[in-house]
């Protein structure tokens, strides 16, 4: 790397990145060598230690093949077949290609002369995705940076037209109103946390959010949001929005999306689907119909960095009404001038809450192109049975227990210490049976062995841990996970001793 520092435009940057990109792959190679495992065996004080050492270190030349190298070792892979345990995909390496076209030209998708094709590629990519879940024509949307704010995004518009309904009053201009009914939003027990985050943020608090019970499989129980609908009716109380998930991040649950947008239509709610991991389904001739009823929603979040293979961030956010965003339309002279969009040049600034936005449509628009939603399909299929297969091993398994059938690619089960005597005793002392699951997985994570994930199941008291297995890649193998299983169950013999 020698000279004044070069950029990655231009018509001089390809040659200018070419030595640099041959510096990154052989450090990612060297990095993941020494990692040889799904994650670094060490504690976090000890891997905490050698980065700033790594870091202090790095210098002129060296910086880039050295934290290159460091960041490598230092990470969880999901492509480890071993690294399952959360909603972290392993990227297709031609979306990971594409992601490294958008870094070097860096457009903004702010204003057209700062992404001139990006801006028409986003907008053609909304458009097909918008047909994958069933909308028409007269659907918008927007990239965004995944489910939490693209749940954001559908609870604003809520806000807005519900209340803005029931007030007479721009809510986005004046504020929530003071006095009049309680706003209210439904969403599932099971729902993701990012619902009452979005609740406080909209100044609805996060109180306002009621919790709709589900059932073993965590999927919304219908009558109970009847029930709750009902309540809130005779409360004197206004239903805002009602929040349907479609994979839940624990078990992978779809609610019953077609009994939601009954419900939430009767009550004059807002309805919006959570689809950031279940979302993928609707890539796959087998699971789509699990997500019977999408169509009906208000609006729908769904993310590619989950069941579609695509580098951090690639969260979509579609409504059914381009009308319903009126809202979040804004106009800044430097970027969206009205002389300018009569002329011909389209802005996609009133579509987010966002200004600097990248252009992570492409990485998308190039996968879809490249595989189709056939070929993706398939990997989504894979992965179900990944799934699938791991169930019946834990069924198996004289030492595991499955909660519940897996939907999608999630497997929630647990590990059940012995009583002594040899039986289990995951009735009989729950507590213990909980400390030694979330014990076996910080074991498997210090010793470099696995990424397994934790959970609790809703309600309260001991026996609700619960460890789970995010199967996302697609080229892992039965016996893979088996293995992965067989690590957890020796693991668990191991605590059993310590704790």
């Amino acid at each position: 790397m020698p000279g004044a520092p070069a950029l990655s435009g231009g018509t001089a940057g390809p040659t200018a990145l070419e030595p640099l990109l041959r510096t990154v792959l052989a450090a990612l190679a060297e990095g993941a060598g020494r990692r040889g495992g799904p994650v670094p065996a060490t504690t976090p004080g000890e891997l905490a230690a050698h980065v700033a050492g790594e870091f202090a270190a790095a210098s002129g030349e060296d910086a880039l093949p050295r934290l290159t190298a460091l960041l490598a070792y230092g990470s969880a892979d999901p492509a480890d077949p071993s690294c399952a345990a959360h909603l972290h995909c392993p990227p297709l390496a031609v979306a990971a290609a594409a992601d490294l076209a958008v870094s070097a030209l860096n457009p903004s998708q702010d204003s057209w002369d700062q992404a001139p094709a990006a801006t028409v590629l986003e907008t053609l990519l909304l458009e097909e995705l918008a047909r994958l879940v069933g909308y028409g024509d007269e659907a918008a949307g927007v990239l965004t940076s995944g489910g939490t704010e693209s749940n954001l995004l559908g609870l604003m518009l809520a806000r807005d037209r519900v209340l803005g309904r029931a007030s007479g009053r721009r809510t986005e201009l004046e504020g929530v109103p003071r006095g009049g009914p309680r706003p209210r939003v439904f969403a599932s027990a099971a729902a993701h946390f990012s619902v009452q985050r979005a609740a406080a943020l909209l100044g609805l608090g996060e109180d306002a959010v009621v919790p709709v019970a589900v059932d073993h499989g965590l999927r919304m129980d219908p009558d109970a949001l009847a029930g709750a609908l009902k309540r809130c009716a005779d409360d004197g109380e206004l239903p805002v929005a009602v929040v349907a998930t479609a994979g839940t991040t624990d078990t992978g649950a779809v609610d019953p999306l077609r009994a939601c947008a009954e419900a939430a239509a009767e009550a004059g709610a807002w309805l919006h689907v959570d689809a950031a991991y279940g979302g993928g389904a609707l890539l796959s001739d087998r699971l789509a119909p699990l997500l019977d009823g999408i169509a009906l929603a208000d609006s729908v979040s769904l993310d590619w960095h989950k069941l579609g293979w695509q580098p951090a961030a690639a969260g979509v956010f579609l409504v059914r009404r381009a009308e319903t965003y009126a809202s979040l339309a804004r106009r800044a002279a430097y970027l969206n001038p009205r002389d300018d969009e009569e002329a011909g040049y389209p802005s996609l600034l009133g579509l987010s809450p966002r200004t600097t936005r990248r252009a992570d449509a492409f990485p998308m628009a190039v996968t879809l192109r490249a595989l189709g939603r056939e070929g993706l399909g398939r990997l989504v299929d894979a992965c179900h049975g990944l799934a699938l297969a791991g169930a019946a091993a834990v069924r198996a398994h004289p030492r595991l227990e499955l909660h519940c059938d897996p939907v999608l690619s999630v497997l929630l089960f647990r590990y059940l210490p012995t009583d002594g005597t040899g039986g289990a005793d995951g009735a009989d002392g729950p507590g213990r049976t909980d400390r030694v699951n979330a014990a076996l997985r910080r074991r498997l994570l210090r010793e470099g062995r696995a990424v397994v994930g934790r959970t609790e199941l809703p309600g309260e008291g001991p026996g609700r841990v619960r460890l789970k297995l995010t199967l996302l890649n697609p080229y892992a193998t039965p016996d893979d996970v088996a293995r992965l299983l067989d690590a957890v169950a020796a693991a668990g013999r191991a605590e059993e001793v310590a704790v």
